[in-house]
């Protein structure tokens, strides 16, 4: 048998176990599958030594191997990682369950009620990059919301993903669900991503956490329907009428707090009015992180004047790429029209923020920007499930149907049409 058969039985025999548990995770109660969250979140604070350990063989790995710096930074498991995930299992358990809750009921002039409940989507497969927290919030948010998963984790972090799997499935057992209801692709051959979306009888929706080339292959190549996490091309736009301060405190924020991030702000776009007083003020605090900045013609004067030593002339390319890095692009805009035309032209739809004491302006930006998460005078860097309430997220999804945004519990779940009747029939 070649590789690719062996790897393709391997997936289908994932599948059909996923799918039988999908059953029983949907059938469980809450508290049963609450106490699988808590006993995950003990058996973290319990193994995080032989967590680390597995992190620090993924680690040393990827230093060989040359991995990204941001990427190094997405694998890193530290102790406040290890908290936040414990944390977040916490948050998800105390979150009320969505499974079986019934709304909009309407009695209608027949006699019939008519109305929806939530229920999970069945069985998630999730593939993600270097990235083993995602491995502990996928499978959180699943067990919560009634659903199976397979998670393919990046070959990056297959030590720590192991481990975690071991953790995950032991919890399971002991709280009386199926161990399979979350499984974890023990292999790193990219033949498992293939198989992994073309099963659509087995595996129910697709969550791609991943560069533009892995989706562009999805798109390409699935069979299973997808919940899209793409690429994160944030914008913040400061307005002529902003607040010079949380002008300051927010485009800072919002690209030095974290460069590896989907939402990082990559563009800062500046109204002409407030320009030559904001940007050498902001380029003072970029100084301090060695930010490269990619100026346009008006910023560039603006910023050459005050001598700041990190200085490029954007290109058109710069408006439409996530760098991941201290590199930002930066536009002077006359107005927040032209900031909305150029959100909505090279925006990748994730998150935008406008910083304005103008109420009127703040609620045009919040109106016609059409991105997944709008905010008003906060860092784009809030953008996520934890900061949300949401417990954590299996990704932040830039598209428009069935979910947008993070994705937590209700986003994994459906809705379906119930009926409550009296004896009644047609006439």
């Amino acid at each position: 048998m070649n590789a690719v058969a062996s790897i393709n039985d391997y997936m289908q025999a994932l599948g059909q176990r996923a799918r039988a548990a999908s059953r029983a995770m949907a059938r469980a109660s809450s508290a049963t599958r609450n106490r699988a969250l808590e006993l995950i979140a003990q058996a973290i604070e319990r193994e995080a030594d032989a967590l680390r350990a597995a992190n620090r063989q993924d680690m040393d790995a990827a230093l060989a191997n040359g991995l990204a710096p941001a990427l190094l930074d997405r694998l890193a498991l530290s102790d406040k990682a290890i908290a936040t995930m414990i944390e977040g299992l916490r948050q998800i358990v105390a979150l009320p369950d969505p499974v079986g809750e019934i709304s909009n009921m309407k009695t209608r002039p027949t006699g019939i009620q008519v109305g929806q409940m939530r229920v999970p989507l069945g069985v998630i497969g999730i593939i993600y990059e270097a990235r083993p927290n995602v491995t502990v919030d996928a499978a959180g948010l699943c067990i919560k919301s009634g659903n199976a998963t397979i998670l393919r984790g990046g070959s990056e972090a297959i030590h720590c993903n192991r481990a975690l799997a071991k953790i995950v499935k032991a919890a399971l057992l002991e709280a009386g669900l199926p161990e399979d209801g979350v499984q974890v692709v023990d292999t790193t051959d990219r033949a498992a991503v293939g198989a992994l979306i073309t099963m659509p009888q087995y595996v129910d929706v697709i969550v791609p956490r991943g560069g533009k080339s892995l989706i562009a292959r999805l798109m390409q190549e699935a069979t299973v329907p997808m919940i899209k996490h793409l690429d994160g091309i944030c914008h913040v736009y400061i307005d002529a009428k902003a607040d010079l301060q949380k002008a300051l405190d927010i485009g800072f924020n919002a690209k030095c707090h974290r460069y590896g991030t989907c939402n990082t702000m990559e563009t800062l776009l500046v109204d002409r009015a407030v320009a030559a007083s904001i940007l050498p003020a902001l380029a003072q605090r970029y100084l301090t992180e060695q930010v490269e900045l990619r100026a346009d013609e008006a910023s560039y004067a603006i910023l050459e004047g005050a001598a700041y030593p990190h200085l490029v002339r954007a290109t058109e390319e710069d408006w439409s790429t996530e760098y991941l890095a201290p590199i930002l692009a930066v536009k002077v805009v006359d107005g927040i029209d032209a900031a909305m035309d150029h959100i909505n032209t090279w925006s990748s739809k994730h998150t935008e923020a406008i910083v304005t004491e103008d109420y009127s302006a703040a609620m045009r930006f919040l109106r016609e920007v059409d991105s997944a998460s709008v905010m008003v005078n906060a860092s784009t860097r809030f953008a996520d499930g934890f900061e949300y309430g949401l417990g954590a997220e299996i990704g932040i999804s830039n598209d428009k149907l069935h979910a947008r945004g993070p994705v937590g519990l209700e986003g994994l779940t459906s809705l379906k049409y119930v009926v409550f009747g009296h004896g009644e029939t047609r006439k």
